[in-house]
């Protein structure tokens, strides 16, 4: 229970500090004048203005409250390390124990964690998460702040006023003074770059703590690359690493610093990173043969395609058309074949022969050296007819060292619609082609050569079941042969037509070793905090996949099979960074949130952050690793009244509030009524009394 003095105005307070000062402008004037009852006047006066301030005698009810101390636990990145994890689970248990011992006290513990679902936050926030935390909580019951954390905070307040609350703020960390810890910053990194070129990679080696050792080690490592390139550098100073993109697509490259004895954590020593390779323009090399209804097909395919580079070389009649004119004369201009053939051969990224047979027009040490052309790396398209099962088929070449069919001879004319092997339901050149599955709904073709495939891959099956499309490597480069010269039906929609561009495009990818079109495939792609792997084979089972996170811990996880070749599986992470995904020799990379996030550009524990705001709140910061490797003691709590410092050596302080809930209130008049009219009258006849005086 409570007793107290309230008013209750019967004018608003203006009205009446206005009627004060008027009252006393007038007993200025009538004590300046020597008026004689001046001063009863005035006290008669001020109570009219006390009966106008009516005031009440309260008394309340009161049911005390309990403070409330606020636990704010760091579950960040940077305490996953160096036993961290385990020194801050022991001490919240401990902490939140020995709190619970005190008197007429509340706990409210709050976790604050670097990622968030939907949120995109580079860092620790223990004050953000220490205000939504205390919402719901009045800030006259908050005895104190306790955090457990390494002291890595990326939202210290400048002043205690941010702060929205009176109480102190202390600070137990996790770490140990003086740690040392050396770290890879990526300063500069490209996301793309040409097929070919050598973009270069901005970093610098850091080190927190200890002595500079002068020069590391730093290691540079591609994929599928078996050794690292090691290079030499001193501390602190900026380097350009070049890395040479080879191939178009994902280019994942590993970035390594020795680690040092002593050091906190290995984890910010290596980076991993993807530079897409994007192709500048395709060179396309068109070796037409025999006219035929789709032959211009190809050429304008390719022509419309603003990304590549045609060389169409073409024969301008058929062999059975004699006039006696010699093969020399038969243009105005003279075909540069040596130099396509012999000298800039090695310029095309593809060579396609379209109904080509031999002739005579390109001499066989031309064909020989296609086919050191693809051993070598390159890539060779055969779309044949009936000339692949003549005597003059190219099969009869230097050219049959890298094909990947031979021809019986024999011609199947009769209608059939191609369609996909079981092989090719997997495969990238034909999975998921529009119209396609077990029963295609494309048009018909007329014309299928038959051959026998050798250390090939059949992915399309034509008339009678014989091979239609085969695909082959060879030595380092790739081959397929169509064994149909009717796929131009499709592009006139005879029947409906079918995915010519996108079978022939994807063909020629395939052939020049796009890893879109690649048979093992490994992707990873990242919403949120959700990472989405996806493995594609032409295998009919696969292994888990190794899933690497940013802290270093390693996780088996077991894809689902979703259509035919593609297994894949979603799973929720907590951390920010870079995730890597390994199958065999296969290997992705993935961005949560920040690449290169603060959490681990820093990780040595340190009090410097918040010692500031610390000491305005009169809190204190207590160690509870030291340098020995024992464990600190965990301080003593203590409640007080009131005080500027509210921490000692081996001690933490939090307010006593004596908070409390108003349940009832009565209100007593104290001037009002007979009385106050009895001594306002009262007062008025005295000063009239002394006035006639």
């Amino acid at each position: 229970m409570s007793w107290s003095i309230e008013f209750l105005p019967l004018l608003p307070w203006p009205i009446i500090g206005a009627l004060a000062v008027f009252g006393l402008l007038l007993l200025g004037l009538l004590l300046w004048r020597s008026r004689r009852g001046a001063l009863i006047r005035g006290l008669a006066y001020a109570l009219l203005l006390l009966a106008l301030a009516n005031p009440q005698f309260k008394r309340e009810e009161r049911e005390p409250l309990n403070d409330v101390v606020a636990v704010v636990v760091d579950d960040s990145q940077s305490q996953g390390v160096a036993g961290r994890t385990e020194r801050t689970a022991e001490v919240t248990d401990r902490l939140e124990k020995d709190l619970r011992q005190l008197p007429n006290l509340d706990v409210r513990t709050i976790h604050s964690s670097a990622a968030r679902e939907g949120s995109d936050r580079d860092g620790t926030f223990l004050f953000t998460d220490l205000g939504k935390g205390l919402a719901d909580i009045p800030h006259e019951r908050l005895a104190g702040v306790v955090m457990v954390t390494d002291g890595q905070v990326h939202d210290v307040p400048k002043e205690a006023k941010d702060l929205g609350f009176d109480a102190p703020v202390h600070a137990l960390i996790t770490g140990k003074p003086e740690e040392f810890d050396r770290r890879l910053q990526l300063l500069a990194t490209p996301r793309f770059s040409l097929v070919g070129e050598t973009p270069k990679i901005e970093l610098k080696v850091m080190q927190s703590g200890g002595q500079d050792s002068g020069p590391v080690t730093l290691a540079i490592k591609r994929q599928g690359e078996e050794e690292p390139d090691i290079r030499t550098v001193q501390i602190g100073e900026k380097v350009y690493v070049p890395v040479r993109i080879d191939h178009a697509g994902a280019n994942i490259v590993e970035i390594g610093v020795e680690t040092a004895p002593g050091e906190l954590t290995a984890l910010n020593n290596r980076a991993v990173l993807t530079i897409e390779g994007v192709r500048e323009n395709l060179r396309v090399l068109l070796v037409s043969g025999e006219p035929y209804a789709g032959e211009r097909t190809w050429r304008n395919m390719l022509k419309s395609d603003a990304s590549v580079d045609l060389v169409h070389f073409t024969i301008l009649r058929p062999p059975e058309k004699q006039d006696g004119t010699p093969i020399n004369q038969l243009s105005l201009i003279a075909f540069p074949t040596r130099e396509l053939f012999q000298e800039k051969l090695d310029e095309f990224d593809l060579i396609i022969f379209d109904r080509y047979q031999r002739r005579g027009v390109l001499p066989l040490a031309y064909l020989d050296n296609v086919s050191r052309y693809v051993e070598q790396g390159g890539a060779v398209l055969v779309a044949a007819g009936e000339d692949y099962a003549s005597a003059l088929s190219l099969y009869r070449t230097p050219l049959a060292q890298v094909l990947p069919a031979a021809p019986t001879g024999r011609v199947v004319d009769r209608p059939f619609k191609p369609q996909a092997t079981d092989l090719g339901l997997r495969h990238p050149v034909t999975r998921d082609l529009p119209g396609g599955g077990k029963t295609p709904t494309w048009g018909s073709w007329f014309r299928n050569v038959e051959a026998e495939p050798y250390e090939a891959e059949v992915v399309l099956k034509g008339a009678q079941q014989r091979p239609l499309l085969v695909l082959g490597e060879r030595g380092q480069g790739r081959v397929a042969l169509l064994l149909s010269d009717q796929a131009w039906l499709w592009a006139r929609g005879y029947e409906g037509g079918g995915p010519y561009t996108g079978l022939l495009r994807r063909l020629a990818h395939w052939l020049m070793k796009e890893p879109e079109l690649e048979e093992e495939q490994l992707h990873a792609t990242s919403r949120g905090q959700t990472i989405t792997i996806e493995r594609r084979s032409i295998e009919d089972s696969i292994t888990p996949v190794t899933l690497t996170g940013p802290t270093g811990k390693t996780e088996e996880i077991a894809l689902e099979a979703s259509e035919p070749g593609v297994w894949r599986k979603s799973l929720q992470v907590e951390d920010q960074g870079i995730y890597q995904v390994a199958a065999g020799k296969l290997a992705a990379v993935v961005t949560v949130g920040n690449a290169n996030t603060r959490e681990l550009a820093a990780v040595t524990a340190t009090d410097e952050h918040l010692e500031p705001l610390l000491n305005q709140t009169g809190g204190g910061a207590f160690w509870l690793g030291r340098k020995d490797g024992e464990a600190g003691e965990m301080p003593r709590l203590v409640t007080l009244g009131s005080g500027q410092m509210m921490h000692g050596e081996d001690w933490l302080g939090l307010h006593r509030r004596e908070a409390y809930r108003v349940t009832g209130a009565s209100l007593y008049p104290l001037f009002n009524g007979y009385i106050a009219l009895a001594l306002l009258l009262g007062l008025i006849a005295l000063g009239w009394y002394r006035e006639g005086r």
